[in-house]
């Protein structure tokens, strides 16, 4: 998801001189000796107790990769059977304070919000206060005739939870002028029923997929409809909390307003990272407003990820659903699931890019930019980081578990 916002947030002679340190600052942390491991496990903060030593199949890598896309920060974490086995943050979080990256650097994750939505959907789906067929408009339907002017355009009563889940809907995508960064001062509710007066879908729900910030926003809508609850208070009650996550909150639309210990972004192309509307950007909430560290993120992974490692906090049922793919496109709930069956999924907004993966055969991670480059080439790197590292039988991952 993106904004395009003409406005210049930052002159490439400011990256410039960002990226003449990051060979230096991408690698250069205060801590490269690693100490006898605790004897207890550190608290549900995003931060490690123990200090990591270098790992040059990862760090050679990511410090290469900053340098060439102009990336003034990173922060990784990754997961081999359960286990947090290995962490670190890279470069700058923000050049006015010249504080770096380290492991507890909260990011925008943007559209890895998406995923964490989903668990809260599939919650009360497994409670039975929700049914994946359940339709979304109509009488008698999950936000009932309440939204939007009667009667409804085509297919707006056809739509489910599911296909809003798969991306599914029948239109409101972000193809072209996504609707959920429009009327930048309506509530969400406002919204909504703007979107069903003056964006007709298109298409039949399920037949087509559509990439819908907006469908998951009224999804979030809808767990608040159902459950009498603030969004954000039932994901932090049900999946962050009990994933061992406290630090993860909705982010702020301004430099000024950013949270304890969160990154600066730094906008590429003219791109302005804070030039979102307030109102617009805290609307966003369960499509890609979330802010978290890597850390944070393979915490709640590995208490959903399908594996007996660490005990899931959804039925095996539950889960098998959430992370089957569509018969007509790749996406599944919240994820998008590979031909080997790999799961993954990236955020992006102006200043931030996120990518997550879990893997087949026991392996998650996630890694945090604070700018963004939009090239298909950008893309491809980013995926390719962490593979190396996991591909190789001669990579010597640590024996404690970092959680």
């Amino acid at each position: 998801m993106q904004f395009n916002n003409s406005s210049r947030f930052i002159q490439y002679s400011t990256l410039g001189l960002i990226t003449a340190m990051l060979f230096l600052a991408a690698c250069s942390k205060k801590d490269l000796v690693a100490p006898p491991a605790p004897e207890h496990k550190p608290d549900t903060q995003s931060s490690i107790t123990t200090i990591m030593p270098d790992m040059p199949v990862i760090d050679t890598q990511i410090a290469s990769f900053m340098a060439l896309y102009q990336v003034p920060g990173a922060s990784i974490a990754v997961v081999k059977d359960g286990k947090l086995v290995y962490a670190k943050g890279y470069g700058i979080a923000d050049s006015t304070t010249m504080d770096m990256v380290d492991t507890s650097s909260l990011f925008r994750i943007a559209s890895l919000s998406k995923f964490v939505t989903t668990l809260g959907v599939m919650k009360l789906v497994e409670d039975d206060s929700l049914e994946l067929t359940d339709k979304i408009f109509g009488v008698g339907a999950l936000l009932d005739t309440t939204l939007g002017t009667k009667p409804y355009p085509a297919y707006i009563q056809d739509m489910t939870v599911e296909q809003l889940l798969r991306h599914e809907g029948g239109g409101w995508g972000n193809s072209s002028n996504d609707p959920a960064f429009a009327q930048s001062t309506y509530n969400i509710d406002q919204l909504i029923g703007w979107a069903i007066n003056n964006r007709p879908l298109t298409n039949a729900p399920g037949t087509v997929t559509d990439y819908s910030n907006l469908g998951f926003m009224i999804m979030g809508r809808i767990i608040e409809k159902i459950t009498g609850q603030n969004y954000v208070t039932f994901i932090q009650q049900n999946v962050l909390g009990p994933s061992g996550v406290a630090n993860m909150q909705i982010g702020a639309s301004t430099y000024a307003l950013r949270k304890p210990n969160e990154v600066r972004y730094y906008g590429q192309n003219g791109n302005n990272p804070y030039g979102y509307n307030s109102n617009a950007f805290t609307r966003l909430g369960a499509a890609g407003a979330w802010i978290g560290s890597p850390i944070d993120y393979m915490r709640v992974m590995v208490h959903n990820d399908g594996f007996t490692t660490v005990p899931d906090l959804l039925a095996a049922a539950t889960t098998t659903a959430l992370s089957t793919k569509s018969t007509i496109s790749n996406y599944a709930f919240g994820i998008r699931i590979s031909t080997n069956g790999n799961w993954y999924h990236g955020g992006s907004l102006s200043g931030t890019r996120t990518w997550m993966v879990r893997t087949y055969h026991g392996y998650s991670w996630a890694i945090f930019l604070n700018t963004r480059n939009n090239t298909t080439a950008f893309n491809t790197a980013l995926d390719r980081l962490i593979w190396p590292a996991v591909n190789s039988s001669a990579t010597a991952w640590p024996a404690i578990d970092l959680f």
